[in-house]
This record gives C-alpha cells, structure tokens and sequence, in this order.
C-alpha cells in the first residue's frame, strides 16, 4: 500500500506545483462615443402662409403657419427668416409670376402673433436677434410663424414669395 499513497503524494505534489505556476495576466478598455450636437428643420408645401383668394379692396390680412426645428437635447438655437429679398427685418414682397405684372404685395412676418415681434434674420448662433430662440429636447418643436399683409390693392393676380429658414446653433 505504500507505492499508491506514494503515487498519490506525487500527483498532489506535481498538482499543487503547477497550480502555484499558474498566473493570470489582465488588461482594460474603454468604450467610447461623441454625440455632437446636431439641428434640422421641416419647412415646405405644409409650412406654406396661404391668405387665399381675397377682394383687392381687402386690409389687414393675417395668416400663419408652423416649422418644426429638431435640435438635440440641450442644445441652444435660434432661427431666422429671410424672404426672397434678403430683407433681414422679415418684410418681403410676393411677386406675380407674370412678368408684365410689376405689382407686388407687401408682407411682414412675425412671431407669437399677428402682432406680434417682427421675425428676421439677424440671429446668430449665439445671439438671438430678432429671431427666434429655443433649447433643444432631441424631439420635433413646433414654431409658429404669422405673415401680415396691409392692403391687397393690386392687379387681380396669384402672388408668391420664398422664405428662407435658418437655424443658427
């Protein structure tokens, strides 16, 4: 019976030996990620300020409309708007696009109301001018934009203009 406890004690021996030489090595990473900071705007054919068909004798016309600015969470923007005539005050003209039509119709735009502030395009991204400014929540935000037209005393005519919408952040 001694040569199996020897055997036994020799296995143990040679166990516990090549456990005590076991090692472990270890190391480390990062996961990384930059989320930047990102605005986008939806203005188009539903955005449209329509006054519709109105009598040429007609005054104080008002309509409105909404963008909707997308802007990431926390993020500070302020939108401007601009007219076809780079009028910076927000006070355009809609044309004919008859070219022997020369009338135009004055319009000014506006924001909160039909009396509201005049809406330009003097905002920067870190001023909001005579723009308007709002924070980001990562989700769509609905803006209201108001056009005012004082009289509509011009040739009997369809009448357009082009806003163009900037979002400063």
């Amino acid at each position: 019976m001694k040569k199996p406890s020897l055997l036994l004690a020799s296995i143990l021996a040679i166990t516990a030996t090549s456990a005590a030489m076991a090692a472990t090595s270890g190391g480390s990473f990062q996961v990384l990620i930059t989320v930047a900071k990102a605005c986008s705007v939806t203005a188009g054919n539903a955005s449209n300020i329509n006054f519709g068909t109105v009598d040429s004798s007609a005054t104080g016309l008002v309509a409105s409309s909404n963008i909707s600015v997308t802007c990431s969470k926390t993020t500070p923007y302020n939108v401007g708007l601009m007219p076809s005539n780079t009028n910076t005050v927000g006070a355009g003209v809609m044309k004919s696009p008859v070219l022997a039509n020369t009338d135009t119709v004055a319009y000014q735009l506006r924001s909160v109301s039909a009396t509201g502030p005049v809406w330009g395009n003097t905002a920067t991204p870190t001023a909001v001018g005579n723009g308007v400014a709002g924070t980001g929540t990562g989700a769509a935000q609905v803006i209201p934009v108001f056009a005012t037209v004082a009289n509509a005393n011009v040739t009997p005519d369809s009448y357009s203009d082009t806003v163009t919408v900037t979002v400063n952040y």
